[in-house]
C-alpha cells in the first residue's frame, strides 16, 4: 500500500513550522528564557539564513512522514481523519520526539526546564501539523 497524501497540506504544514517556531521564539513569548536556558548570546548569533533552510527541509520531511503515517493508520483504524492525524502526531512526538530530546537532554547535562520548553514547542507544532494534515486529507479519504 502506497499511503495517499496531499502535499498541498504537507507543503502548509511545513509552513506552519515556521509560523509556530516564530511565534514561540519571539522574546516576549518565550525567547528570552529560551536563550538564557540554551545560553545563546544573540549578539553572537551568525546569519540565520542557514538553520531555516535546514527547518524548511526537515520539517518537510516531518509533515511528509506525518501524512504518510496518518494515512496508513486512517486505513488501518478507520474513523476521522482529522483525530487520527492529532493522535498520530501525538504518538510520532512521544515515541520519536519527546523521548529523543529527553534521552539527549540528560546526557548533556541541559536544564529540564529547557527540555520541557523544547518538547513543548515540537508538541505544539506537530498539533499544528496534524490539524492542517488533518483537516486537508487527501482526494478520496
Amino acid at each position: 500500500m502506497v499511503p495517499e497524501i496531499n502535499y498541498w497540506a504537507v507543503v502548509a504544514a511545513t509552513v506552519s513550522t515556521l509560523v509556530v517556531g516564530s511565534i514561540w521564539y519571539t522574546p516576549k513569548v518565550f525567547g528570552n528564557r529560551w536563550m538564557r536556558l540554551a545560553h545563546v548570546d544573540p549578539d553572537k548569533q551568525g546569519s540565520a539564513v542557514g538553520p531555516i533552510v535546514v527547518t524548511v527541509l526537515v520539517s518537510f520531511v516531518s509533515a511528509w512522514v506525518l501524512a504518510g503515517a496518518t494515512y496508513i493508520a486512517w486505513e488501518f483504524y478507520g474513523g476521522g481523519f482529522l483525530g487520527t492525524a492529532l493522535a498520530t502526531a501525538g504518538f510520532l512526538w512521544a515515541g520519536f520526539t519527546a523521548a529523543r530530546f529527553v534521552t539527549h537532554d540528560a546526557f548533556e547535562g541541559r536544564p529540564a526546564a529547557l527540555t520541557v520548553m523544547n518538547i513543548a514547542h515540537e508538541l505544539v507544532t506537530f498539533a499544528v501539523m496534524a490539524v492542517i494534515i488533518g483537516a486537508w486529507a487527501p482526494a478520496g479519504v
